[in-house]
């Protein structure tokens, strides 16, 4: 499990972009259903406001309807109503903490630093083209 860099979100190749979508409705069920993600790459969604997750998601749902890609309504709904039965394990009391401009505060240059590292794995093993490598590349040179 993983939730990519917010940066990330528009150079994701395909596979990546989709795999993000089931990865939030996966995230919401396990919240949902046992009270935490229970892994340790995305178990600190739960240390900030439940509106963090949400438009996390949401910034996923408009790359993917920008580049054509659609989500049934069911999936969607479902994705909705596992929130709303998760909702009481995030830190909502804390609601000084909100996303200011699509700041996901642990979304630091360490973090994308981190997922650079795993998408360049991706693309050593032929999990994506040299081209999608190619634009993450050129536009995350700086980072890495």
């Amino acid at each position: 499990m993983r939730l990519w860099h917010k940066d990330l979100i528009p150079y994701l190749p395909k596979n990546q972009l989709l795999g993000q979508w089931r990865e939030c409705c996966c995230i919401a069920k396990n919240i949902a259903d046992n009270g935490t993600p229970n892994h340790i790459l995305v178990n600190e969604v739960l240390n900030y406001p439940t509106i963090h997750f949400i438009e996390y998601t949401n910034m996923i749902l408009k790359e993917m309807n920008k580049r054509g890609y659609k989500v049934t309504e069911k999936s969607y709904l479902n994705f909705c109503e596992n929130i709303r039965k998760g909702n009481l394990y995030f830190r909502d009391k804390y609601n000084n903490s909100v996303i200011i401009d699509n700041q996901v505060l642990w979304h630091d240059d360490i973090y994308l630093q981190i997922c650079l590292f795993n998408l360049y794995e991706k693309a050593l093993c032929g999990g994506m083209s040299n081209n999608e490598w190619q634009l993450i590349e050129d536009e995350f040179k700086e980072y890495m």
